[in-house]
């Protein structure tokens, strides 16, 4: 079949090399992609939120499967538009309309819909911009740190955890009444910090039946040891030492099958992803945000872990077909490590010749921010590359994927240098 990605990160890069090895998979198209998805199939120059770009494109090529990578497009309603149009309502697509994508589109919609559903998430209260004054005072019944976060869409840097009372009444002014993140933080949530290990949970559902795909840990903080700004995720590992077969049935009984089953009471149709990001409390695990898509980086290592056939399974989601479909996943370690330009996630300079991409049997370079110039792939964004060993081990993924990254440079290239560590001495220990 003839199938379209819509997007042009590492997630995508990730998607179109797994669908790629599909036997299902003809023309493999990418909208708009990047220097590395135009290795794989055929870049199209259209815009992500142009949807009827991508409509006529789709006709006129007979695309039969849409995969829609990115968040935006979903909570903008390109599954609203193709459904709206007659000659677009018969391809099938993954990814939720704009009802359901408001798990992330809202973190207020979220957070009341797991309220609605017994979904076990910290607590929290929501605040509109003209109730500054209310926040704040209701800062001063809560205890420090604090996570506030922006109700809308902002590019992953909407949440801000302060480690005092004081620091949060001025993030909150900031966000509330000077619009730090936009529309964004019209609305701010005022939560409660919860301490534990993160992890993210991947689930492929058709809105009735699911199957649970490798589980991530990414790192989202600038600096090794966690220090420094967040940024979209520095790396990822897969699959996560600590989330062993009683942790993940607790995740599919207390959360996976309570949000399914509340979408269904709610009457919103959900052909996609559910990314789940959860917080392991003491072995008890707690919702911290949906996304209405896959995860990046951590698609380019659950990608790698993935062994039956990815478009087999799309394309049973997007028909509603799931049930009695099986996932087999690798007994393999995958371990990705960002390479990303010097000043991210400030100010960063494009346009760098990116020279040592050959590949390697022991590790995957996905592009992220990348695009081809005069013949030469050159930078194109704040992450540029993720780089994905794959080994026994963790240990032996994460030399994989370094000895890998050494070899890659461009002027001021940056990447962590301790992506995994902190799961490998659990691993040594265990």
């Amino acid at each position: 079949m003839n199938i379209l990605i819509v997007g042009n990160g590492g997630r995508e890069h990730a998607l179109a090399w797994k669908i790629n090895q599909s036997k299902l998979c003809g023309n493999l198209f990418i909208a708009p992609g990047n220097a590395g998805t135009g290795q794989i199939g055929k870049n199209v120059s259209i815009a992500i939120d142009d949807f009827e770009s991508l409509g006529k494109f789709c006709l006129e090529n007979k695309i039969q499967l849409v995969v829609v990578g990115p968040e935006g497009p979903l909570v903008m309603g390109i599954r609203d538009y193709f459904e709206s149009h007659e000659d677009l309502s018969s391809i099938h697509m993954v990814g939720p309309g704009k009802e359901g994508a408001q798990l992330e589109g809202s973190k207020d919609f979220s957070k009341q819909f797991m309220a609605r559903h017994g979904v076990p998430t910290a607590k929290s209260r929501t605040f509109q911009a003209n109730e500054s004054k209310e926040a704040i005072q209701y800062l001063d019944r809560c205890k420090s740190p604090i996570v506030l976060k922006a109700d809308g869409l902002a590019a992953g840097k909407g949440v801000i955890i302060s480690t005092t009372i004081r620091e949060a009444k001025v993030s909150i002014r900031e966000m509330l009444e000077e619009k730090k993140f936009g529309e964004a933080s019209s609305k701010v949530l005022v939560e409660e910090f919860l301490h534990g290990i993160e992890l993210s949970v991947f689930v492929l559902t058709d809105g009735e039946h699911y199957v649970i795909l490798p589980e991530a840990k990414d790192y989202k903080r600038i600096g090794d040891g966690d220090t420094g700004p967040n940024t979209g995720g520095m790396g990822a590992i897969s699959p996560v030492v600590f989330a062993d077969s009683a942790f993940m049935k607790k995740v599919e009984d207390r959360v996976i099958k309570p949000t399914i089953e509340g979408l269904k009471k709610e009457g919103i149709p959900y052909k996609g992803f559910i990314f789940i990001g959860l917080m392991n409390m003491q072995g008890e695990p707690y919702v911290i945000e949906y996304n209405a898509r896959m995860g990046d980086p951590e698609t380019e290592a659950v990608m790698t872990r993935i062994d039956s056939d990815l478009v087999e399974l799309l394309d049973a989601c997007a028909k509603g077909q799931l049930k009695g479909h099986k996932i087999t996943i690798s007994p393999n370690y995958a371990v990705t490590v960002v390479m990303a330009s010097g000043g991210y996630p400030e100010n960063y300079e494009k346009g760098k010749i990116i020279s040592g991409l050959n590949e390697s049997d022991e590790a995957i370079t996905f592009h992220a921010g990348t695009i081809t110039q005069n013949n030469k792939i050159v930078t194109n964004g704040g992450r540029v590359l993720a780089v994905t060993g794959i080994g026994q081990t963790l240990t032996q993924a994460s030399k994989h994927a370094y000895t890998a990254v050494s070899k890659i440079s461009w002027e001021a290239a940056y990447y962590r240098k301790d992506i995994s560590l902190d799961l490998q001495k659990i691993e040594n220990q265990s």
